[in-house]
């Protein structure tokens, strides 16, 4: 049995940090409640999420890979308008962080709210609804109260430790996260998953023994796991009608579950720490050269828009190129695509087709069809049968990968490839087509970009130590 004490210690925060977490919070809350009443405004400020559920890791000691986000709701009586809401809770947050000499950013789930930086904590300002249950749901942030209210009187107070060596693993393992870019498990999953099994590594034993496509967990046997269609159902003890694992695609929940056994089979406090990952610019381009495939990227300025918006624009981007290459006979090995969130995007396209025969089969109509026939055969003088069918030559538009890409890339091409609006503009004012083996001649090589090539030629890398 593996000792967690040392993993527990750098990640579990002390009762110092504790203390100053709280009092900060406390100190948040107390200046937006005050300006509330100053303004007239019917508002109030509360904690919630992970530091009210005491799930949090530390941003201390050596726990790389921070976890910590304050959250302070400003919650607004149901009969208040949306707009209201908005103005009223921004202008709240905005003189709270002013106050306290912070920097802040907008942001906008379901509707804006204002990250700031305070006394080197990141606090997320979040207006919304007073709710009581989930018939009374305005907008998704509302969720936040019941969600934590029910982890709160659920899990018991021992198991809180459980559910950080739970976090941390599955952020160690590449798992963690239910935003779009990563599709995995979210802090609220993993926290119902503890109570469901109990323990860390009760969840490792129940995935690994019983996980498959469609597993389903219902806490509060509300009934409607089978409504949903997900890889995993974890109906929300809140609200029957949520499965709270709907944002986890099924690649996360296999590389979580192959990660679990590979653990299970050797235990090693490792998967709580970052893993090295061993490369150069020249050993990657090696690996890319003896694949003796052909690789290029798509490179394109990110637009200015949320992280939350842009990666699935640039994912049914890659997909949609993906099978535009293969509708006209060109092989992917495989695809991938990557985004520093700011200034560039990209997406990396690795051929097993490059060059392909001038021309192809093209098919007409049967020969029991005389009329069509009729017409295929003046348009097509050379054509033949094949079985029953008139089959002749064409001549192929794009002879290479390489052309059929760039005729993709025009004002005309594009209309064929389902892009997002704002990266479609980005890609049209500007994109490079950048062969892999060229980039990686080069010695000022992005280090982001090597590790994305490297992560793309090493997919479970991070799934297992030695």
């Amino acid at each position: 049995m593996i000792d967690f004490t040392q993993v527990l210690d750098d990640i579990e925060p002390s009762k110092e940090e504790v203390s100053k977490v709280h009092n900060l919070s406390d100190k948040l809350i107390e200046i937006i409640n005050l300006n509330a009443q100053k303004e007239d405004i019917n508002a109030e400020a509360v904690l919630l999420g992970s530091v009210a559920k005491n799930t949090w890791i530390s941003n201390g000691n050596n726990s790389e890979g921070k976890d910590l986000d304050i959250d302070i709701f400003i919650k607004f009586p149901l009969p208040t308008s949306l707009d209201d809401l908005k103005v009223h809770g921004l202008e709240l947050a905005e003189k709270c962080i002013k106050e306290v000499d912070g920097t802040y950013e907008a942001r906008y789930a379901s509707h804006p709210y204002l990250t700031g930086t305070i006394e080197g904590y990141m606090v997320d300002f979040v207006p919304c609804y007073d709710i009581e249950d989930a018939s009374q749901l305005k907008s998704a942030v509302d969720r936040t109260f019941l969600h934590t209210q029910y982890i709160v009187a659920n899990l018991k107070p021992e198991q809180t430790r459980e559910v950080r060596l739970l976090k941390r693993f599955m952020k160690m393992v590449g798992t963690y996260g239910s935003e779009f870019k990563v599709g995995g498990f979210s802090g609220y999953l993993c926290e119902l998953l503890v109570i469901h099994y109990g323990s860390f590594m009760d969840v490792l034993h129940g995935v690994f023994d019983h996980w498959k496509p469609g597993f389903e967990i219902d806490l509060m046997e509300f009934g409607t796991a089978r409504s949903f269609k997900d890889p995993l159902v974890v109906v929300d003890p809140t609200d029957g009608n949520r499965n709270v694992s709907a944002a986890l695609t099924l690649q996360k929940m296999a590389e979580f579950r192959v990660a679990a056994g590979n653990f299970l089979d050797n235990p090693k406090t490792s998967y709580f720490y970052p893993k090295a990952l061993n490369f150069t610019r020249e050993s990657i381009r090696n690996e890319f050269k003896n694949r003796e495939t052909h690789s290029f990227i798509l490179v394109f300025p990110a637009p200015d828009i949320s992280a939350d918006a842009l990666h699935p624009q640039i994912q049914k981007t890659e997909k949609s190129l993906v099978r535009i290459m293969e509708n006209e006979d060109f092989q992917v090995m495989g695809s991938d695509s990557w985004s520093d969130e700011d200034k560039t995007g990209l997406i990396l396209l690795e051929m097993n087709t490059w060059h392909l025969p001038p021309y192809k089969k093209h098919y007409g109509p049967m020969v029991w069809d005389d009329e069509n026939g009729r017409r295929f055969l003046k348009k097509h003088p050379d054509s033949w049968t094949e079985g029953e069918q008139w089959v002749t030559l064409a001549k192929r538009e794009y002879p290479d990968a390489h052309s059929l890409i760039q005729g993709t890339l025009t004002p005309e091409g594009i209309r064929n490839l389902r892009v997002g609006k704002h990266l479609k503009k980005k890609i049209l004012d500007k994109y490079q087509l950048v062969d892999v083996l060229d980039m990686l001649i080069a010695e000022d090589a992005d280090e982001d970009i090597l590790k994305f090539l490297y992560c793309y030629l090493h997919k479970n890398e991070l799934l297992a130590r030695d």
